[in-house]
């Protein structure tokens, strides 16, 4: 007995050391993967290239970032225009629409342009929008301007496992879209009414810039803005963007397209900033509580592409 006691705690120091060593692995992976995110790449750094480059990768769901590299690369007396480039299916409204307007905040002075690299779907299209002109790849995946929401009614499932979930709300809809209950077709009108609003807060804010491009005018746009998806080709044939080239291409037409000076060249924004172990802890903990929040709230509507 006293041998098998003596057993169970080595393999529990074996265990904790084993996680020790885990965690360590992580925290300086991701040290160095923070530090190389944050840096100056070289070519970032020559003052001499023209025209900035601010990308937008993944999915939207914050705009604090992108908003910073816009903000700087407005600043930089050196840059004479912006390319932001788009690699993002989509994601939640608000960031979006945040982007979307210091963007053309900023195209006033400085004129910001759009790329779509290899998807720039729903939200993704929404901030290409924002940009005086749009080149795309040809085999780029765009389009799907529309809002969906998502839900889940497991209450057959609780009922199967013998659970039953117990809610204390006040007020009426609070617990809208509750995975645990079926929906109400008075909820289900009420959302439906959030996401056509919000669908033509998109379909307006496209028009506001692409008003003399997209081929059928307003109506034109509403019949391509059902979600679908398009080709860079498809798109251009549409008028939703105004030409087909890669990224380095699109930069040598801006360039010559604006007469500048300068050499052509491409400078990357980042953001440079020193990181310490408390802000990887507290990145990893609002990771968390990020993801947490929206599966707890998966009714967040989104400008989302859905294969």
């Amino acid at each position: 007995m006293k041998y098998d006691r003596s057993k169970g705690i080595v393999g529990i120091f074996v265990l904790v050391g084993f996680l020790f060593v885990i965690f360590l692995i992580f925290a300086v992976y991701t040290i160095n993967s923070l530090k190389n995110s944050g840096s100056i790449a070289d070519e970032v750094s020559d003052g001499k290239k023209p025209i900035a480059v601010v990308e937008v990768d993944g999915v939207i769901m914050d705009s604090k970032k992108t908003i910073k590299k816009l903000l700087a690369a407005e600043k930089d007396k050196s840059i004479k225009a912006i390319i932001v480039r788009v690699n993002s299916p989509g994601g939640a409204v608000g960031p979006t629409q945040e982007i979307y307007e210091e963007m053309r905040r900023i195209d006033v002075d400085k004129p910001v342009y759009a790329s779509f690299g290899t998807v720039a779907a729903s939200g993704g299209y929404y901030i290409g929008a924002a940009a005086r002109k749009i080149y795309s790849n040809a085999g780029a995946l765009t389009g799907s301007i529309g809002v969906i929401m998502n839900f889940m009614d497991l209450s057959k499932l609780y009922e199967f496992a013998k659970v039953r979930p117990e809610l204390v709300k006040a007020g009426k809809y609070k617990d809208i879209g509750s995975a645990a209950r079926q929906m109400t077709e008075e909820e289900r009108s009420l959302l439906t009414q959030m996401t056509i609003n919000v669908h033509e807060q998109f379909i307006q804010d496209i028009f506001k810039v692409r008003s003399k491009k997209i081929k059928g005018g307003l109506e034109g746009l509403r019949k391509y803005a059902q979600g679908q998806i398009f080709s860079g080709q498809g798109a251009l044939e549409r008028g939703l963007v105004d030409g087909l080239a890669g990224l380095y291409q699109a930069g040598r037409i801006i360039h010559k397209e604006l007469g500048i000076k300068e050499k052509f060249g491409l400078k990357y924004i980042k953001l440079k900033r020193d990181i310490t172990f408390s802000e990887i802890i507290n990145g990893i903990e609002e990771s968390v509580e990020d993801i947490t929040f929206n599966v707890k709230n998966n009714y967040i509507p989104l400008l989302m592409y859905k294969p």
